[in-house]
């Protein structure tokens, strides 16, 4: 469970769990930044044998332990947010220090990829409405123009 939690955390910089499992996965994140940091090939054969993907060790090499390059220890923080409904047990989130830029692009991003698909559903709603209307269009002429042959022929 633990390495899965570390995995997760390292891939989405920020979950959501029980105050007692962040409390217990803190550790183990906080190894793994430093042997990112350390960024030698023990280091990183160390990582690979505890991370449960190898986009995992890329993510901590590349982007996360270069973030933390000047700091010693201290790279996440517990947010207590609420009591979970079921158990009442205190739920929290666990994230990296500095991961607030990564969380509002992602968050932008997905507001961006909604106006699209919003814009997309509003053309294609527009679309269907004026075909509607043409055919009702073409129906209505096609009966007025059966009610005036009607109206010739007597």
């Amino acid at each position: 469970m633990l390495r899965n939690m570390v995995t997760s955390i390292i891939m989405e910089e920020r979950i959501e769990t029980t105050v007692i499992k962040a409390k217990a996965v803190r550790p183990s994140v906080e190894k793994m930044i430093t042997l990112g940091k350390k960024g030698d090939l023990a280091a990183r054969r160390q990582a690979a044998s505890y991370l449960m993907t190898n986009e995992a060790v890329t993510k901590l090499f590349d982007t996360v332990a270069p973030r933390f390059g000047d700091r010693n220890g201290g790279y996440t923080r517990i947010v207590r947010t609420a009591w979970r409904k079921g158990d009442g047990a205190e739920k929290a989130f666990i994230e990296l220090l500095g991961s607030e830029q990564v969380i509002d692009e992602k968050r932008q991003k997905r507001a961006e990829i909604r106006a699209k698909r919003a814009e997309e559903n509003r053309k294609a709603m527009e679309h269907a409405d004026a075909e509607a209307q043409a055919q009702k269009d073409m129906a209505a002429n096609e009966a007025e123009g059966k009610t005036h042959g009607s109206d010739e022929k007597e």
